[in-house]
């Protein structure tokens, strides 16, 4: 593989100096990008797009043409192991993700296993087509959904808002749901290293539902899991660290938590400024975020003060990836994020100057 050209990314992410703070975007490659649609609807279906490496390889590098962002992220979906484990993903316009086959039964759980990662191939190969394409311009992120996020959604079949069936299990049948966490989170590492091993060169777990859980419960049946996969995860690989990425929608509350498990960032939202997040976390880990996608549909010189506020909550030095505090909406003028991404390089430079 080529030698890295563009190292601010891996480099924030392990606190380490960096000239200007690096920059992605949860979801860049997206429906707001009119190149995204037209390969969408050359697909077919989102699931084809997924499943069909080449297509992946070509919509994950479509911003990087757009915009000098500091990392791609492949093309995939969260819920790629529940659909390996045969569950039948499906996605219908306006309702989001569906399962054909949720676990209703609990019987459907106890026959669950680890699926063959051969079915998660197309992933692997979108991986190395990636690496191959990028040409070490710019480093590239792995990523899943977290097993208490897939749980969610396997259990109730869709998004609910409270996820009510899932809520149910934990009541009634605690141990049963920690045996679908267990094989999830066995199920989330295995695939992780194999996107490691395909060329990943950062990973990232999305704790999606997270957030809905007090801090007692959190802790139980989302938290255990994210440290049993982070103890598994291959953290160096071809002589390089790898950054390993938390982040709980709506989990502002549980950041002290988060930083205490070993991973080397923490995803933070828009709901707590850097400067509260930093403070809770200290020295342990770096900070990626916050901006709320909302206001890249604001004017430019809004989106900068934007940029300007952000960065100056994180203040001096390293530890900083600017990021959203969620994924970019499909509503989002695609001239905005070349405001928002030059914003971030132009103003950033003061925060990493030499002391």
């Amino acid at each position: 593989m080529p030698v890295l050209k563009n190292d601010r990314l891996l480099k924030a992410l392990c606190r380490e100096p960096v000239d200007i703070t690096p920059i992605w975007i949860m979801r860049q490659a997206g429906r707001y990008l009119p190149e995204y649609r037209a390969t969408r609807e050359r697909a077919g279906s989102f699931m084809n797009l997924c499943k069909t490496p080449e297509l992946a390889c070509e919509v994950t590098l479509q911003p990087l043409r757009r915009y000098a962002l500091d990392a791609a992220i492949i093309f995939s979906d969260i819920l790629t192991i529940p659909d390996a484990m045969g569950l039948g993903l499906g996605f219908l316009e306006g309702q989001g993700p569906v399962f054909a086959y949720p676990l209703r039964r609990e019987s459907d759980i106890r026959h669950l296993q680890v699926p063959d990662l051969e079915r998660l191939n197309y992933v692997y190969q979108a991986i190395q087509l990636t690496r191959q394409e990028l040409a070490g311009n710019v480093p590239l992120i792995g990523f899943c959904g977290s097993p208490w996020t897939l749980a969610a959604y396997m259990v109730e079949g869709r998004s609910q808002p409270g996820f009510p069936l899932l809520r149910k299990l934990q009541q009634e049948n605690p141990l049963l749901l920690h045996k679908l966490l267990d094989i999830l989170a066995n199920s989330v590492c295995a695939h992780l290293n194999a996107q490691i091993e395909a060329g990943a060169q950062a990973v990232m777990l999305f704790d999606t539902w997270g957030g809905m859980l007090p801090l007692s419960e959190y802790e139980v049946f989302s938290l255990a899991y994210l440290k049993q996969i982070l103890a598994g995860l291959i953290r160096h690989y071809n002589n390089r660290k790898i950054p390993v990425i938390f982040f709980t929608k709506g989990g502002s509350h549980f950041l002290n938590q988060m930083a205490n498990t070993g991973c080397d960032a923490i995803g933070v939202d828009w709901e707590i400024s850097l400067q509260t997040a930093r403070a809770a976390v200290g020295e342990k880990v770096a900070l990626q975020g916050n901006m709320n996608p909302a206001r890249l549909l604001d004017a430019p010189d809004s989106i900068r003060q934007s940029v300007v506020e952000i960065l100056a909550a994180f203040g001096q030095g390293e530890g900083h990836v600017f990021n959203l505090g969620h994924g970019i909406t499909p509503d989002v003028p695609p001239e905005h994020v070349s405001v928002l991404v030059d914003a971030v390089h132009e103003l950033s430079k003061q925060y990493h100057q030499a002391r």
